[in-house]
Formats: structure tokens, C-alpha cells, sequence
């Protein structure tokens, strides 16, 4: 494998992800090309990128150790791919999620580096043996799932294709330990990885709960936000399990067994997240937040300040 003491990875795609990961990039010094198939779009991501990165250095709130311009010197863009990947030992795609547009980027990638060079998907939920499928050597290849987004939240979801190499997937997990983001190695090819697996099932319980009238919109969000989202920021189920009891794991199940395969038992089938519902909780949800440009940025920018300073805190 190509070493990272090249400092030159390519994102292909100047969307939401692909800036973020540019700028996680760029926190450590990274030289970064950005791509896109549209002229004039990853000229337009850096402009973008440039108001974010000087913005974050005036909250103080800036990632790494390199000032705003110092990290922006390190950022170029590209409406050539073969340009765009000259140099490159590592490349993010960042690409609409849909399976026959991330194949051929691929396919068409592949044919511009050097065999030795880890091509990255930032794909949510597609298998890493379909999105790679076009690709000659397999071998490279693996998927480095970010949450939305990146620059704030630092989980990745390391998956590899089931012909990616040990060292690929210890490369990457390097990688992104050493940009500052917390990689979880997931073992073998699954639907929805980890993270939506188990995001998937608290939304389908919440929507459950919601749909039969057990419990109102902001309610069942402050479950979360008030509730175990605030014990999740820092420890997960497993440890929070072992911790709940005097004797740990083992007497928390004799404690909590039978009521928690109760409880798991009288679960619904799996929604189906028809409109008449979903128009139902859009209308109570709009009542808190207000559907338009204004609120909704407005909201995330105050998400992202205070992931930001979760991330901060936990350190």
C-alpha cells in the first residue's frame, strides 16, 4: 500500500460529505484535491469550504493545529479526474448514493491510479462487494462510512469488501485515528452496517409509538435528547448494561432478562412508514421546528456547535 507520508488524498464529489471530509483532511495537514463532474462545482466547494474553515477559527472551534489559511493553502480543485488523482495515495468518493453511479466512478478511478492506491466509499448502506464490483483489484478497496457530518461527529465504519487486504483495513483505521476520527473496524459484509442498523430500530420504535398514540412527537425526542442520548454520548449499551447493576453484565441480566424479552416480544412489525403517518408527525414536528431555509439552518448550525463541543468535552 501506498504510504501517507504522501499526504495527498483525492475526494471525488464536492457535495456536503465530500467537503466535510475535505476539511477533516486538511485539519491534519493534508493535501487535499477536490473533484467533481460538474464544471465549476468543486471550484464552488472550495468557496464554500473557505467561509466554513474561517467561520469555525473565529468560534475557535477550528480542528488541528494549522491556522484557516494554513489549511486552506493545502486545498485544490479539479474538473479533470485524471488530474485530481495524480499524487493521491488515498481517495474518498463522496457521491449521490446510488449504486450504478458509485460503480462506474470506480471503474473509471481505477483506470487513473496505480494499484497500490485505497479507493474509499463514503456510501451509508450499500455492500461494499456491489458498490465495488467494476473494480479489478478488490483488494484496495473499502468502505470508510462517515455520520453526517463528518467535520463534527467522529465515528467512521471501517467495511471491508470480503477480498480487501488486513493491512488496507489497519491502513485506514490508522488514517483515521490520526485525523482526528474514531474508527470502528466492522468485520464482515452487512445490510445498513452497524450504526443504521441500530439507528433503524430506534427510529422504527419511535415511529411505532408515535403511529399507536403512546407518546407525542417532542416527547419521544426528548426520550432521546433528555434520556439516553445524554448517557450515550459517553458510554454505549454494552457498558451502560454492565454498569447498571451492583455485579456488572452478568447481574444485570439476571436482573433484566425476562423483562427486557418481554418488552422485545411485543414489538410491531416493521413499519411502513405510510404517508398518513408520516404526514402526522411532519405537521407536529413543523410545529417545533418551522419547515423553511431560515429555521432549518439555523437549527443545524446549532447541532453542529454542539457537537462540536461534545466532541470536545469527551477528550
Amino acid at each position: 500500500m501506498a504510504s501517507s507520508k504522501e499526504k495527498l488524498i483525492t475526494i471525488v464529489g464536492s457535495g456536503l460529505i465530500g467537503r466535510s471530509w475535505a476539511m477533516v483532511f486538511l485539519s491534519r495537514g493534508y493535501k487535499v484535491k477536490i473533484y467533481d463532474n460538474q464544471p465549476g462545482q468543486a471550484s464552488r466547494a472550495i468557496t464554500e469550504i473557505r467561509k466554513q474553515v474561517e467561520e469555525l477559527q473565529k468560534a475557535q472551534m477550528l480542528r488541528g493545529e494549522l491556522s484557516a489559511s494554513e489549511q486552506l493553502s493545502l486545498l485544490s480543485s479539479h474538473d479533470d479526474l485524471s488530474q485530481a488523482l495524480e499524487g493521491a495515495f488515498f481517495v474518498q468518493e463522496c457521491v449521490f448514493e446510488e449504486l450504478e453511479a458509485k460503480k462506474k466512478v470506480f471503474q473509471a478511478i481505477e483506470s487513473h491510479v496505480d494499484e497500490d492506491v485505497v479507493l474509499s466509499s463514503s456510501t451509508s448502506c450499500l455492500m461494499p462487494s456491489s458498490v465495488f464490483s467494476l473494480v479489478q483489484n478488490r483488494t484496495r478497496c473499502i468502505i470508510s462510512h462517515p455520520v453526517n457530518p463528518p467535520y463534527y461527529v467522529r465515528l467512521v465504519e471501517l467495511v471491508p469488501h470480503p477480498e480487501t487486504h488486513p493491512v488496507v483495513m489497519d491502513m485506514a483505521y490508522e488514517l483515521m485515528t490520526e485525523v482526528g476520527q474514531a474508527p470502528v473496524r466492522i468485520k464482515k459484509e452487512i445490510d445498513g452496517f452497524a450504526l443504521n442498523r441500530v439507528q433503524y430500530a430506534i427510529i422504527a420504535e419511535c415511529w411505532r409509538l408515535v403511529k399507536d398514540g403512546v407518546i407525542s412527537v417532542k416527547d419521544i425526542d426528548l426520550v432521546m435528547s433528555e434520556g439516553l442520548g445524554m448517557r450515550y454520548a459517553f458510554i454505549g449499551p454494552i457498558e451502560t448494561m454492565h454498569l447498571n447493576a451492583p455485579e456488572g453484565l452478568e447481574d444485570y441480566l439476571k436482573r433484566y432478562r425476562e423483562g427486557m424479552r418481554r418488552v422485545l416480544s411485543s414489538f410491531g412489525p416493521v413499519p411502513e412508514f405510510d404517508e398518513e403517518t408520516a404526514d402526522k408527525i411532519n405537521k407536529e414536528i413543523c410545529e417545533l421546528i418551522p419547515n423553511d431555509h431560515e429555521h432549518l439552518s439555523a437549527r443545524r448550525e446549532r447541532r453542529d456547535q454542539l457537537l462540536m463541543g461534545l466532541a470536545k468535552l469527551k477528550k
